[in-house]
């Protein structure tokens, strides 16, 4: 499998995003299981098909512009207006910086450009991530991901530790959270109006340590011109209290999403049961 990242990796961007778009249609079309579950999802958030039609091809193309991100030269990459300044903002506050960012446009690049504009003043930035179960692209991430001001640590009791360290250092720490987390790492909790198992992580991290809760996200751009990053501070009321920091947060990831609903990755099983896992 390396050979192939590395092979891909070469490749230009926009080269990757069209075989992408082709890869998710074809998804599309033959998996009946992925089409209803993206249809059902559409539905469950109040949209037609037609303001989503796009998504398609974007969830494809998140998957080709892997080797690119991970093992190739880094891709065009910019801020949109009045974003560095509130990251900015939050870092000056000495009070720790928690990114959060849902599964909308390409998620790798807003750790990667965060990394990258941050780390050297404040602090490298640590990031959750679960290690794939495919020896082969196991090995891959691990080795792409660590890199100069961005750390990663598992979805262990070890790494969160690690990440409440960091925060009460008084830099940053990222994590997605509208992935669905083992049972007993969440709660049920509304999401577009249908109860989701929802991760308690991102809320008890913000509670214990006071940080600045911002959300961000990277634009994938047309025809390979490269990625845009959006941040904006998530203002929360009843800060001390972790289960109302969750449904804030699902809300804030909902506003997020349908600000641009064709780059979001519908086909993921957002309410599907949460797995049987021990966290050690």
């Amino acid at each position: 499998m390396i050979f192939w990242f590395r092979f891909f990796s070469r490749w230009p961007l926009w080269a990757l995003h069209t075989i992408g778009h082709a890869v998710g249609w074809l998804a599309w079309l033959l998996s009946p299981t992925y089409r209803k579950r993206f249809l059902a999802n559409v539905k469950t958030a109040g949209l037609r098909f037609s303001q989503v039609v796009s998504a398609v091809g974007q969830a494809g193309a998140m998957s080709t512009e892997l080797p690119r991100l991970w093992l190739g030269k880094s891709p065009p990459v910019s801020w949109s207006e009045g974003s560095l300044p509130i990251v900015e903002t939050a870092y000056v506050s000495g009070q720790g910086v928690l990114f959060l960012t849902p599964h909308l446009g390409c998620f790798e690049v807003s750790a990667q450009a965060s990394a990258a504009t941050f780390s050297q003043k404040y602090g490298p930035l640590t990031v959750l991530f679960r290690p794939s179960r495919k020896e082969g692209l196991g090995k891959v991430m691990e080795s792409s991901r660590e890199r100069p001001g961005l750390a990663t640590v598992p979805t262990t009791l070890a790494g969160v530790r690690q990440m409440i360290k960091a925060l009460r250092a008084g830099r940053a720490v990222g994590l997605l959270p509208d992935q669905v987390p083992p049972q007993g790492m969440g709660q049920w909790t509304p999401f577009f109006g249908k109860p989701a198992y929802t991760m308690t992580l991102a809320a008890r991290l913000a509670v214990q340590t006071g940080a600045k809760v911002i959300l961000i996200w990277g634009e994938r751009l047309a025809w390979g011109q490269g990625y845009r990053i959006h941040a904006s501070e998530l203002v929360t009321q009843n800060a001390n209290d972790v289960d109302a920091m969750v449904l804030q947060i699902n809300q804030a990831m909902e506003r997020l999403i349908l600000s641009r609903p064709d780059q979001y990755l519908w086909g993921y099983a957002r309410y599907k049961q949460p797995r049987q896992e021990s966290i050690a």
